[in-house]
């Protein structure tokens, strides 16, 4: 595997912000480092074709990259070098929704009902795996200095402190100007009325509401007692359920 040290690494489960954070970072690195990044498909590792990834050894710094891989498929490479991953949570009943509207708004996909998406959801039996396995094994991973964890919630709240915050991680040096430039230039509106032209066929399936508690208008009174046990079974108590402020977002 290729060295991944000079490497902007974004570490997201499905549906939690990867393409908005693309578009942050995209913007970031223009500032600090004057190199613009155009390309308009998502750096996914997953989907890179093996002579692609062996030629990423030449790519000039930086280079920037995500993945939506559990933790532990994550190549070894990445730890050993300590590269520096930037990993987003969203509460997982806006996670559910998102991907839901997903799945039937990206036309190389099949359509699905609430009720059976809901259903695999909750199991684990969807692309990329259980929510709740991907969030136990990036827990564990809390204390490695390599590792920030970040909220789409809080990002949504204030995405200048997230933007000072990610730029500290990475080791940009941005002024405060330019930290309010990229701000401005990537609130949800202003990136999906860019859409059509940075995302083309897909980007009504990437940006479609971007709010907090949209949940609300889909999950009936059972299925959001269901996601409370889930969440308490698995997260309550640790320090990622924490910063998902899941009586806040949630209930």
């Amino acid at each position: 595997m290729f060295e991944s040290t000079t490497s902007h690494t974004v570490c997201v489960y499905v549906c939690t912000g990867f393409n908005w954070m693309v578009g942050v970072l995209k913007r970031m690195i223009a500032q600090a480092k004057g190199v613009n990044l155009e390309s308009k498909m998502p750096p996914l590792i997953e989907f890179m074709a093996p002579d692609i990834i062996k030629g990423l050894d030449q790519v000039p710094s930086p280079r920037f990259l995500g993945t939506h891989m559990h933790p532990d498929n994550i190549p070894a490479s990445f730890y050993e070098n300590k590269t520096k991953m930037l990993v987003i949570f969203r509460n997982p009943k806006d996670t559910l929704v998102s991907y839901f509207h997903f799945c039937n708004n990206n036309p190389v996909l099949p359509t699905v009902k609430w009720d059976s998406f809901y259903s695999d959801f909750m199991s684990g039996d969807v692309p990329w795996g259980s929510y709740f396995d991907h969030a136990l094994a990036w827990e564990k991973k809390m204390d490695d200095p390599n590792i920030m964890i970040v909220t789409y919630e809080d990002l949504k709240q204030d995405l200048s402190e997230g933007i000072r915050q990610i730029s500290s991680f990475f080791g940009f040096s941005l002024t405060e100007a330019q930290v309010q430039q990229v701000a401005e230039q990537s609130t949800f509106r202003a990136m999906k009325e860019n859409s059509a032209t940075s995302h083309g066929v897909i980007a009504d399936a990437i940006f479609r509401k971007g709010e907090v508690g949209d949940w609300k208008n889909h999950f009936t009174a059972e299925q959001s007692q269901q996601m409370d046990e889930a969440f308490n079974k698995h997260l309550a108590g640790t320090r990622l359920g924490a910063k998902l402020k899941y009586q806040e977002h949630c209930q």
